[in-house]
């Protein structure tokens, strides 16, 4: 007997087959399949010969691989009895439920006492694909490993683009050959990483940003994660996401994988980044207020660091809403005895050296200027040098002569004391306070991976959401280390990376963009001479960088020239023009022609309106700018562009390049095809062009 199933989109399928009562294997993830298409003979059009050396049947490569079938690659579940001693699965058929977009199966093994389910849905509107699976047991089991339903590797692609990274260096993307046996990534720091980010590309032969197939994965857990890609012996293809190995650090009942989101697309790595974009912003992000415009932030930390003093702040306040500030955010000093990162974290309570009136006074006149006051927090961490650690040492998790990571520990987030004080002090200070949005940082790793420490996390974090519901949260960790669909759960922003380079900045979020949409992807104005790189880049660089995602700054705005000032006024205020389409617009990156020139092109939710940024990221190769070919246009009609910062070109610009006189009017098909020619400009520029369907 053969057991069949499929949910469709508007441009794909996920098919699978079981034959007789065994785990369901995923015969088909692509193109939307016809309607009569006949899966059974589909699934039969796709088995493998056997040859010399192979056993006498194809081991199945199910939804969840199982050792006991002689299996040639990882398995799908590796666990334990509660005495130490190996299981190995035998599940079968024993149910199902089924609805418009989603599947779940469930399977068992009456002679072990477990169940396995596999839950599956498919959003018609972002074409994202959601799988789970759980495990749960009679008795007491040790789970070592538990992939979510596993999905299959294309055939027709040399490569795996997955993304390493580093503080103020994330986002890299990593170019893998398909080759036999297994590409293992991992975070073992208990928490996301910068240098793991729990995601993975899979381009077939020649895709690029607008064309070709692809298919993309990302595993939604904040705790660390492992990803493998393998090729088997006999050619095909799997790829497993799930928790870190070994990091179910108890004997449990119940275990389940977060969400493993999927995407299909026909249109190059842009399909699969648009999905990805809309299904994390529509779909993940719970936000307190959908319709309120993304207010641009302002940062005092590059500012003033720990040195605090109540009257500056209001000057630098003052200054940051003159220049179309919305939000003013306090970031770390303001509490226990925080004088420098030795002291304090655990002590949330206002120090009174500092504000001997309280946040109050900062507070009314942050308000007074129509800014929303917020403030940095870092609840999951402990100084040694702390009142809370000199209270209790037993919170701090792992051993007691640990190194430490910037002078402080992590608290055990599993216990529910912890937990508890926790959120005793950060409601007094949100009752106390109109505080409008926390910045929840995380600056350091964890002693030892444990999934317990991320789901203690998540329970604070949704006890706070649920008591104040209007407050927004951004999730940092050093920048960018703990940025997943988990986390977008319960947050509302990104920090991307603590660099405030610009130049920097443009590769790392032209790059997060294959996931990460505008609305939630934090980018600052940072210093003249930046704090991370030492660089001194242009202002309007630096502007235009940051509006390109969700606009702030993070410099002390006394630093400005006159000049400066008005180019960050100029360009804030176009943002605040735009931000209502552009925080919903898809970032499409561009292929540019010249591999100086990192490109992409925000194109409105109706089609009908763009934005393009061409940065020139170093020295061209070749004399005069290449053309740059845009994408996701109607061919048929007719678009104005302009290049809206045109006064910005140098006197090295000698020609009569036509968008330097005014704009054009061409069709999609020509902007798509022939492209768009720009002026010269030095390094570390960047040109701004607007279209709009005529």
């Amino acid at each position: 007997m053969i057991r069949s199933w499929r949910l469709d989109g508007p441009c794909q399928t996920l098919a699978l087959v079981a034959r007789s009562d065994a785990l369901a294997e995923v015969i088909w993830w692509g193109a939307r399949l016809p309607d009569g298409e006949n899966l059974a003979a589909l699934a039969d059009a796709g088995d493998i010969d056997i040859t010399g050396g192979q056993l006498d049947a194809v081991p199945p490569l199910s939804i969840c691989p199982e050792a006991r079938t002689t299996f040639p690659g990882h398995p799908g579940m590796m666990l334990d009895d509660a005495h130490g001693a190996p299981l190995h699965p035998h599940m079968t058929f024993a149910g199902e439920e089924a609805g418009p977009g989603r599947l779940s199966l469930r399977y068992e093994d009456a002679a072990l006492g477990l169940s396995y389910a596999a839950d599956f849905a498919l959003d018609d509107e972002t074409g994202i694909l959601t799988a789970r699976a759980t495990l749960e047991s009679r008795a007491p089991v040790r789970l070592h490993w538990l992939a979510a339903p596993v999905l299959p590797g294309p055939q027709l692609a040399d490569e795996m683009i997955d993304f390493a990274g580093r503080w103020v260096g994330e986002f890299q993307p990593q170019h893998t050959p398909w080759s036999p046996g297994a590409r293992l990534r991992e975070s073992r720091t208990g928490r996301t990483g910068h240098e793991t980010f729990p995601g993975v590309i899979l381009p077939a032969r020649g895709a690029t940003n607008t064309a070709g197939e692809a298919w993309a994965l990302h595993y939604g857990w904040s705790g660390g994660h492992r990803m493998l890609a393998e090729e088997l012996p006999d050619g095909r293809r799997q790829v497993q996401f799930g928790h870190t190995f070994g990091s179910e650090t108890a004997p449990g009942t119940r275990f389940g994988t977060e969400s493993l989101l999927a995407a299909y697309s026909n249109a190059g790595l842009n399909g699969c980044a648009v999905a990805f974009q809309r299904h994390l912003r529509d779909r993940v992000v719970n936000w307190p207020d959908p319709a309120r415009p993304r207010p641009v932030h302002y940062n005092c930390w590059e500012a003033v660091y720990f040195d605090h003093k109540p009257g500056e702040l209001q000057e630098i306040a003052t200054r940051a809403a003159a220049l179309g500030a919305e939000r003013f955010v306090l970031d770390d000093g303001w509490f226990g005895r925080r004088d420098d990162d030795s002291t304090s974290l655990g002590d949330w309570w206002v120090d009174a050296r500092k504000y001997p009136d309280g946040l109050g006074p900062l507070i009314d006149h942050v308000q007074s200027l129509g800014m929303e006051f917020g403030l940095w927090v870092e609840p999951e961490m402990v100084s040694p040098d702390s009142d809370l650690y000199r209270a209790h040492p037993d919170w701090a998790l792992g051993p007691a002569d640990q190194v430490l990571g910037r002078n402080q520990m992590v608290l055990d987030m599993a216990r529910e004391a912890v937990r508890d004080y926790l959120y005793a002090r950060l409601a007094e200070l949100l009752e106390n306070n109109a505080i409008g949005y926390l910045k929840w940082d995380h600056n350091r790793v964890l002693p030892l991976p444990d999934a317990g420490q991320a789901r203690g996390l998540y329970a604070l974090l949704d006890r706070l959401r649920a008591a104040f519901p209007g407050v927004e949260i951004e999730s940092c960790s050093s920048g960018g280390g703990r940025i997943d669909a988990g986390i977008l759960t319960r947050t509302h922003r990104v920090w991307l990376s603590d660099s405030n380079d610009a130049l920097e900045r443009l590769r790392i979020q032209h790059d997060a963009a294959l996931f990460l949409p505008a609305a939630v992807t934090g980018s600052h104005v940072g210093p003249r001479a930046s704090h991370t790189s030492g660089r001194v880049l242009d202002i309007g660089l630096r502007a235009w960088e940051a509006a390109q995602r969700h606009m702030g700054f993070e410099m002390d705005p006394r630093e400005l020239t006159d000049d400066e000032a008005r180019v960050l006024t100029d360009v804030t205020a176009w943002w605040k023009q735009n931000r209502g389409w552009m925080m919903r617009a898809d970032i499409l990156r561009l292929d540019s022609a010249d591999p100086a020139v990192i490109a992409e092109q925000h194109l409105a939710e109706d089609g009908r309106r763009f934005v393009v940024f061409a940065g020139q990221a170093e020295t061209s190769a070749q004399t005069t700018p290449r053309p740059l070919r845009l994408t996701g246009l109607d061919r048929a009609a007719r678009y104005r562009v302009e290049l809206i910062n045109r006064d910005e070109a140098t006197g090295l610009s000698r020609g009569t390049v036509a968008l330097k006189a005014g704009a054009l009017t061409l069709t999609g098909t020509a902007l798509m095809g022939q492209g768009i020619t720009l002026p010269w400009t030095f390094p570390a520029r960047i040109w701004v062009i607007e279209g709009q369907r005529q």
